[in-house]
């Protein structure tokens, strides 16, 4: 017995082509725009800038020094993408190992342009048995960023 081929070509279950979508038994559905689409990504683009996009504020260096008066000065390099007074970095902080609060420097404006800045503090003190602190930075948006540890050279 011969079996008989169709010579038919079979459509398949999609074809996509310039911006349309066959589907089987004759169905039609018109995708998107070239237009539509460029203007859903910047309405995205719109969505996602500003107060997010800056992150959070880190500590990238610390340099610090013991006074002849037993107190400390530190100097912190932060890096924040500053974007106004809408979202900055406001300040850093100095912690103790049990996380309190040993000295903190307020940053009063943003540092848009900028970009690491390191400012500095004196008249920290801190405890004779404390080897080590933490310093992290802070932004209005985030809160603080991460720990950066540092040990004390006395």
């Amino acid at each position: 017995m011969t079996k008989f081929r169709s010579k038919k070509k079979h459509r398949k279950e999609m074809n996509v082509r310039a911006g349309e979508a066959y589907l089987p038994r004759g169905v039609f559905v018109p995708l998107p725009s070239l237009t539509f689409r460029a203007i859903v990504v910047a309405l995205g683009l719109v969505v996602t800038s500003g107060n997010g996009i800056a992150g959070q504020a880190d500590v990238v260096a610390v340099e610090a020094s013991q006074s002849v008066d037993k107190s400390w000065r530190f100097s912190v390099t932060v890096r924040h993408d500053d974007a106004g007074w809408d979202h900055y970095a406001d300040k850093w902080s100095v912690f103790a190992p049990d996380g309190s609060i040993l000295g903190e420097r307020v940053l009063v404006h943003p540092h848009d342009n900028e970009q690491p800045f390191r400012r500095s503090q004196s008249g920290i003190v801190i405890d004779d048995k404390i080897d080590s602190v933490v310093v992290k930075a802070h932004d209005n948006v985030h809160g603080w960023g991460d720990d950066f540890t540092y040990r004390l050279e006395k």
